[in-house]
């Protein structure tokens, strides 16, 4: 069975998410079923990533950076959050209280440790702070960890 972290840009629109969605379903059918998804929930291409390895039938563990982390993301996607995180069947929870840059790149950096592979849906560009997507995908690279970028074409952040 294959483990994959997902890593990825959050706040993405209706048109972006219909194509990181069609993405990733695409390259984790490759696995299906046998793949477990490690993801930290955020809303975006977390959730995007835990939706689609249930559906397809794999494994989802979830990794909380934080016990205030649910609260600091957005209202909208709370409803979701929840759901997945029910559907997960293991979750990690990181020592941290407030939700912060640190808590979540030790979060990512705990999914590293445990997987086979990162998906990062990124576009390429630098991390808007520190614990972005980019920060991950470099720490996937320093470690010689396996890393499929999806950023498909029409794509906006």
């Amino acid at each position: 069975m294959i483990r994959i972290a997902v890593s990825g840009h959050r706040g993405l629109s209706t048109a972006t998410t219909t194509l990181i969605d069609d993405a990733i379903r695409s390259r984790l059918a490759e696995h299906a079923p046998t793949l477990t998804g490690l993801s930290c929930l955020a809303d975006g291409a977390d959730q995007i990533f835990a939706r689609a390895v249930i559906d397809l039938g794999g494994v989802l563990e979830v990794v909380t950076p934080a016990r205030q982390y649910r609260e600091g993301l957005p209202a909208e996607a709370h409803q979701e959050y929840d759901a997945l995180l029910i559907r997960a069947e293991q979750v990690h929870a990181m020592d941290f209280i407030e939700s912060t840059s640190e808590s979540h790149m030790v979060a990512s950096r705990f999914m590293l440790d445990h997987a086979d592979e990162l998906l990062a849906v990124w576009d390429g560009k630098p991390a808007r702070g520190y614990g972005g997507t980019a920060d991950v995908v470099a720490e996937a690279r320093e470690r010689g960890l396996k890393v499929h970028v999806i950023w498909p074409k029409g794509a906006q952040r």
